[in-house]
C-alpha cells in the first residue's frame, strides 16, 4: 500500500530517426526516449523538467524501470520535495505517496488511520474516527510537522492537537505525500521533522467528465453511521468542479464511572473546489477552495485523570484562492489563504458553574509566492511568504483592554520567510540545494533573520540502483498554548526559544519488476526542544502528582534506521516497513515528559493485498509498536508504556458502477494505549457500500 516509488517509468527507445514529428509522440501516450540525445548534458536534463505535468513534452525519461503501468503513470506527479517542482521520479529525496486506490482498498475510517501504516509517522489517538489524534514523524512531536491542503499550509497555531482536523473526507483526497526529514526550506517554519501534503482531486479523469455522482455508507460497532457523497461538475466554463459533504458519529466504545458516554463522537465536513482558466494563456489557472469541519467529542480523560467526563468542540474553516501562471522561461505560483479554528474545552461536561469553559479563536491569513525558471544550469526557484496569526482566547495570550465576549485574551504574531534554491536534473543524478531565511514579529518577541540551509542528492548506479543523503536545518517556533496555557495544573513560559534541528541522512534503494527494498539511515540534533514536563521530585525525593511546565527542554541527538521491501508476485503483493529510534539526551531522570521524549523505539509493519478473484479482494495489515516513555495512571502511579500488536482486515467486492465491503479494525481485540489513562477501542467491525452514478 505505502508505496514508495521511485523512476519506474517505461520508455520507448528510437535508436535513429530522420523526421522530428514531435506529435507522433504525443499521440503514443509514453515517454520517448531519444537515443542520440545526449542524457548527461545539464540542457537535456533541463527539458527534461521543464514541465513534468505533460509527458509528451518530456524528451529524456529516467531509464529506471517500471513494474505496472499505474506506476508509470504515477512517475510523472509533481511532489513538493523542494520548492522547484519535479516528477517523483526526479526528486532527490525520498516521497511516500499514497495514492487514490490504495486509500480506497485500506480498512480505515479516516486519514489519521491511514498514516498508522507508514513506518516513520507515529499516530497517537486519544480517540477513534480522528477525535483527537496526534501525529509525528521520526521521533518529534505533533508541533514539528507541517499539515498541508493542496500546498497550503493548515497548521493550527493555537495547538498541534488540532492541526489534522482536516475540512475534506477521504473520498475528497487524489493522494497524500509524506516526506520525512526536515523540511524547512520548502514548507517553512514548523517543518522541523517533516511534512505531510494532502492533495485532493481536482476533477474527474477525461474518461468520467460530466456530472458524476459518489455515494458512501457505512456502518459498524458503537453506533458507528458514516454517510457521504460527491458531486463533480464538468463544463466549459468551470472544468473541475465538485462539492462534497460527509458526516460521522459513535456512541463511543466506553462510559464514565457515572454511566455516561464519555468517548462519542459527532462531525460534519464540507468542501467545494472549483478552477477557471487564466488570461496568461495555457498552462495558467485559478483554483478556488473552501471547506468546513465542525465536530465534537466525548474526550474521557484525555487532559486530566481526575474527570472522565471532558467535552470538546472544534470548527475549522479553510479557504484558499491559488494560480499557475506560465510567462516563458518564468513560473509563478501565488497562493492567498485564510484558515479560522474555534476550539471550546469543557472540563465538566455541560456545566460551565463550577469550571469555565477553555475557549479560543485563531486566524491564518497567509500569502505566498514561489517562482522558478529553467536556463541552462538547472531550474532555480526563489519566492517568499507572510504568514499572519492571530488568537483571542478566555486565557491564552495578553489581556485584551476591553474583553470581547468570552474572549479576554489576545496575541498576534506575523511570519517573514524568504527562499531561494537551486536543481540540477541529470540523467543518473540530482542535485537540490538552497536556503530559507525567516523571522518572527509579535507582541513580546522580535526574531532576527535566520537562515537555514539544505542540500539533498541522488545518484543511480545502473539499472537497479539509486543512492541519496541529504543536509537540512529547521526550526519550529512555539504555539500560543506553550507560549500561555497555564491552567488546571499547566504553568506556560511566554519567553520560550524556537526550536531547531539539524539532520543528516543517507540510504540506498532497489528497485526490479517484483522487488523494490530500501533502506536509510538518518541523524537529528535537536537544540532548545519545547516540551510539557512535569518534576517527580521534591527536595530529591520521589513524589506523585506535579505541575506540567512548557520548557525548552535540552538537545536531543536521535538516530534512527527505516527499511523497507515490496514483494509483488502474480496472485499477491507483499509490503514489510520497518522504523528503529534511539535518542540520547541530557540526564533528566526526575522528569516525566509529555511528549518530546515519548517516541516509538521500534516500529514494525506488514500488509498482504490477495485478489481471491476478479472482483473480490482481501486486505490484512499488521502493526507492532514499542513506545519508550512513562504516564502516570489514575491512581497516580508511573507507568511504563508496553509494545502492541494490531491487526486489521478488509473484504472487498468491486464492480465499475459499486463496491461492498466489511472490515475489522483490532481484529484480535487487543488491550493498547497511545497516551496514558486512555485505552484504544478493541475490536471494531465496520460493513459499508461505495456507489458511482
Amino acid at each position: 500500500m505505502y508505496k514508495t516509488l521511485f523512476n519506474q517509468r517505461k520508455a520507448l527507445v528510437f535508436k535513429q530517426f530522420t523526421h522530428k514529428g514531435w506529435a507522433l509522440f504525443a499521440c503514443l501516450g509514453r515517454v520517448v526516449v531519444i537515443g542520440v540525445l545526449s542524457a548527461s548534458t545539464i540542457e537535456a536534463s533541463t527539458v527534461a523538467a521543464k514541465k513534468p505535468k505533460a509527458k509528451s513534452q518530456q524528451l529524456i525519461a529516467d531509464p529506471d524501470t517500471a513494474r505496472t503501468d499505474k506506476e508509470m503513470t504515477l512517475d510523472d506527479i509533481e511532489v513538493t520535495a523542494s520548492r522547484a517542482p519535479l516528477a517523483l521520479g526526479q526528486a532527490a529525496r525520498m516521497v511516500t505517496v499514497l495514492t487514490r486506490d490504495d486509500i480506497q482498498a485500506a480498512p480505515v475510517q479516516s486519514v489519521n488511520d491511514l498514516l498508522k501504516y507508514a513506518a516513520g509517522v507515529d499516530v497517537r489517538q486519544r480517540g477513534p474516527l480522528g477525535a483527537q489524534t496526534d501525529i509525528s514523524i521520526r521521533g518529534g512531536t505533533q508541533e514539528q510537522i507541517t499539515i498541508l491542503l493542496n500546498g497550503i499550509n493548515i497548521c493550527d497555531a493555537q495547538t498541534g492537537h488540532n492541526t489534522f482536523d482536516l475540512p475534506c473526507s477521504l473520498a475528497d483526497i487524489e493522494r497524500i505525500e509524506i516526506l520525512e526529514g526536515p523540511a524547512a526550506r520548502v514548507y517553512g517554519t514548523s517543518s522541523m521533522m517533516g511534512a505531510i501534503n494532502v492533495v485532493t482531486k481536482r476533477g474527474e479523469r477525461k474518461e468520467e467528465r460530466g456530472k458524476r455522482i459518489d455515494l458512501h455508507l457505512e456502518g459498524g460497532s458503537y453506533g458507528y453511521i458514516s454517510a457521504a457523497s460527491r458531486i463533480s461538475l464538468s463544463s466549459l466554463l468551470f472544468p473541475l468542479s465538485s462539492i462534497s459533504a460527509n458526516y460521522s458519529r459513535s456512541d463511543g466504545y466506553s462510559r464514565s464511572k457515572a454511566g455516561h458516554l464519555n468517548s462519542d463522537y459527532e462531525g460534519f465536513k464540507t468542501f467545494f473546489q472549483t478552477s477557471l482558466p487564466s488570461l496568461f494563456g495555457e498552462g495558467s489557472g485559478v483554483r478556488f477552495s473552501a471547506g468546513l469541519s465542525t465536530r465534537g467529542y466525548g474526550s474521557n480523560m484525555f487532559w486530566s485523570s481526575k474527570y472522565d467526563e471532558q467535552y470538546e468542540h472544534t470548527v475549522k474553516l479553510f479557504t484558499a484562492l491559488q494560480s499557475d501562471i506560465d510567462a516563458g522561461s518564468f513560473h509563478f505560483q501565488p497562493n492567498l489563504y485564510w484558515n479560522r479554528s474555534h476550539d471550546r474545552f469543557e472540563l465538566l461536561r455541560g456545566d460551565e458553574s463550577k469550571v469555565p469553559y477553555n475557549r479560543h479563536r485563531t486566524d491564518v491569513l497567509g500569502a505566498n509566492l514561489n517562482s522558478w525558471f529553467d536556463s541552462p544550469l538547472g531550474r532555480t526557484a526563489f519566492g517568499g511568504e507572510v504568514r499572519r496569526e492571530y488568537i483571542t482566547s478566555t486565557n491564552l495570550g495578553e489581556p485584551m483592554e476591553t474583553p470581547n465576549g468570552h474572549y479576554s485574551h489576545e496575541l498576534g504574531r506575523t511570519n517573514l520567510s524568504f527562499h531561494l534554491e537551486h536543481n540540477i536534473v541529470m540523467r543518473r543524478f540530482t542535485l537540490s540545494a538552497g536556503f530559507m531565511a525567516t523571522s518572527s514579529h509579535s507582541t513580546l518577541h522580535q526574531e532576527s533573520l535566520r537562515f537555514y540551509p539544505g542540500i539533498d542528492a541522488s545518484l543511480r548506479l545502473g539499472e537497479r540502483w539509486k543512492v541519496y543523503a541529504s543536509y537540512n536545518e529547521s526550526l519550529r517556533l512555539p504555539s500560543f498554548t506553550e507560549l500561555y496555557y497555564s491552567v488546571g495544573g499547566h504553568k506556560a513560559d511566554k519567553h520560550l526559544k524556537p526550536e531547531e534541528l539539524r539532520a543528516v541522512e543517507c540510504g540506498i534503494k532497489y528497485f526490479a519488476p517484483r522487488l523494490t527494498a530500501r533502506v536509510s539511515a538518518f541523524h537529528h540534533h535537536q537544540r532548545n526542544t519545547i516540551d510539557w514536563v512535569m518534576d517527580l521530585t521534591e527536595d530529591g525525593e520521589p513524589k506523585t502528582g506535579g505541575e506540567w511546565r512548557s520548557v525548552n527542554l535540552t538537545k536531543i541527538n536521535t538516530l534512527g534506521f527505516e527499511g523497507e521491501a515490496i514483494l509483488h508476485a502474480s496472485r499477491f503483493t507483499l509490503h514489510f516497513n520497518y522504523c528503529y529510534l534511539h535518542q540520547q539526551k541530557g540526564e533528566l531522570p526526575h522528569l516525566q515528559s509529555r511528549y518530546s521524549l515519548e517516541y516509538l523505539r521500534h516500529k514494525l509493519t506488514a500488509s498482504l493485498q490477495l485478489p481471491l478473484t476478479e472482483q473480490l479482494g482481501f486486505v490484512v495489515k499488521y502493526r507492532f509498536q514499542d513506545r519508550m516513555g512513562t504516564y502516570t495512571d489514575t491512581d497516580g502511579h508511573v507507568q511504563a508504556y508496553r509494545p502492541y500488536s494490531v491487526v486489521d482486515t478488509r473484504l472487498t467486492w468491486q464492480t465499475d458502477s459499486y463496491a461492498l465491503y466489511a472490515e475489522a479494525n483490532n481484529l484480535f481485540n487487543a488491550h493498547y494505549v497511545d497516551y496514558g489513562c486512555v485505552p484504544q477501542p478493541g475490536c471494531w467491525l465496520v460493513v459499508g457500500v461505495r456507489s458511482n452514478l
